[in-house]
């Protein structure tokens, strides 16, 4: 048995799962988002640990035979996340998360030192960790003055399983200090926000062990003390293998929250030009590359707030086959973008709206502008030398058929539905922990899921969507002038 855990941002996801490859049993437990300022993002890593008990114990209430049988455990989470740490293993302060923007000087001053997109692969984005320790170092010289370890949300959580500092390669690489090609700190990097190696934990690969289990925890949750912990992923990274996504060329768009078009391979291969994030994968000598939307499916959570009706019932309300693209133009930045443009400021628009469009024509303008910037990312991937023959589909967006046949044909790609299942963070996280244990291979563990279906393109309506798009991409620099000007 083992458990793969899974810290997201609105919640943290707790499952078992049988050496068959089957969740046997699994359990979620909420979190809240502070913003105590615009563009403020944070949490408090101590509420990571307390939502954490709270999902172990109500495992150990649904299967304490099962917990009893752990042996291993995964981690998985929400990437970037600047946690502060003291000599004591405390938390300094809230958390710092990924969706948090108030570093965007500090990121963009970052960006200009010449070596820095050359070591890390990327650009520095205003959400990596990099910029807001600079933002600290600057605002709160106190906090500090103070910091004995810097670590990511998953990796909280390690301390506290564990009492070792590491993260892994992948959830490392969004922080702008990670040497992405060479798999190590840089030295260089650090030292731009006045930090040093003693301030950042060990490294190890996602499907190696970590550390062990401390016996005050596992005596708390009635499982066995010492079981190896997994050095686990980023949450993208663990998603691809809970899915299968290893290989060089395979693929997977997720239709969450934000969008995700991710991409592994054999090799390292950058493309900070055009905001491609190019990390390393969770297993070793491997890396991936990814386009970011930051707003997908919340498009469509927005506008279903503003029309006061689930979000379900307006993508059914189309049905499922693709209508031609009417005038109506959204273009997805409610709270920037960063494929392809690394954009903080510009703001989302509807464009083209008549007296005749109705609540019809305003779904489908979400959804195709969701599908475009999904578009957009394809785009900066091929300019990247990446190749995508086909994708897997997942993420609660993909229930809708009519959105599944729009990102297929805006794609021009064959998207693949998994079987009824979960194959999200905290089951790639539970894959990796049966890889740290050693026991067997990962060819064998990181399956790709059984297919139920295949959505392929409409031709019918792809070449209107093709204008479509084209009219998409033209809006993109008054808006940012828009944004600018405010």
């Amino acid at each position: 048995m083992q458990l793969g855990l899974d810290l997201g941002t609105s919640g943290l996801k707790a499952v078992l799962v049988d050496d068959n490859q089957k969740i046997r049993v699994s359990t979620t437990a909420a979190l809240d988002v502070s913003r105590p300022a615009h563009g403020w993002s944070e949490q408090h890593p101590d509420c990571w640990v307390a939502a954490c008990r709270e999902a172990l114990a109500e495992l150990v209430q649904k299967d304490r035979a099962a917990m009893a049988a752990v042996r291993g455990i995964g981690l998985s989470g929400q990437m970037h996340g600047a946690t502060l740490i003291d000599r004591d293993d405390r938390a300094l302060r809230p958390a710092l998360l990924w969706n948090d923007t108030r570093a965007y000087a500090e990121a963009a001053a970052l960006d200009a030192l010449p070596a820095m997109r050359k070591i890390t692969g990327n650009i520095v984005f205003p959400g990596f960790t990099a910029p807001k320790l600079r933002w600290i170092a600057t605002h709160e010289p106190d906090i500090f003055a103070r910091i004995a370890k810097v670590l990511l949300p998953k990796d909280y959580l390690r301390l506290w399983l564990t009492g070792q500092t590491v993260s892994d390669m992948s959830d490392a690489s969004g922080t702008s200090w990670l040497h992405v090609e060479k798999r190590a700190w840089s030295d260089h990097a650090l030292s731009a926000t006045g930090l040093s190696r003693e301030h950042m934990p060990e490294l190890v690969e996602g499907s190696r062990c970590s550390g062990h289990l401390r016996k005050a925890v596992a005596d708390e949750f009635a499982m066995p003390a010492g079981v190896p912990v997994a050095g686990g992923a980023g949450d993208n990274a663990a998603a691809a293998i809970g899915v299968g996504v290893i290989e060089e060329g395979d693929a997977f768009l997720s239709l969450g929250t934000s969008g995700v078009l991710f991409v592994a391979n054999g090799d390292f291969r950058p493309n900070p030009a055009n905001a491609v994030h190019t990390f390393c994968h969770a297993l070793p000598d491997r890396w991936h590359q990814m386009g970011v939307v930051l707003s997908a499916a919340d498009s469509l959570s927005w506008l279903a707030g503003v029309l006061r009706t689930p979000a379900n019932v307006l993508t059914d309300e189309l049905g499922s086959e693709l209508a031609p693209p009417g005038q109506v133009r959204f273009l997805p930045y409610l709270g920037g973008e960063r494929t392809p443009h690394n954009d903080a400021i510009v703001r989302a628009g509807l464009v083209g709206l008549s007296h005749s469009d109705d609540r019809t024509a305003l779904v489908q303008a979400v959804l195709e502008g969701v599908a475009f910037a999904f578009r957009d990312c394809h785009t900066a991937l091929t300019a990247a030398g990446t190749t995508i023959n086909r994708c897997l589909a997942v993420g609660g967006g993909t229930r809708s058929e009519y959105w599944l046949k729009l990102m297929a044909t805006v794609l021009n790609l064959p998207v693949d539905v998994p079987a009824m299942g979960d194959f999200g963070g905290a089951f790639g996280a539970a894959r990796l922990a049966v890889m740290a244990g050693g026991a067997r291979p990962e060819s064998e563990i990181c399956t790709l899921p059984p297919i139920a279906r295949t959505v392929k393109p409409d031709e019918g309506v792809s070449d209107a969507l093709e204008r479509a798009y084209e009219d998409y991409r033209s809006l993109y620099p008054s808006l940012h002038a828009l944004a600018a000007r405010a």
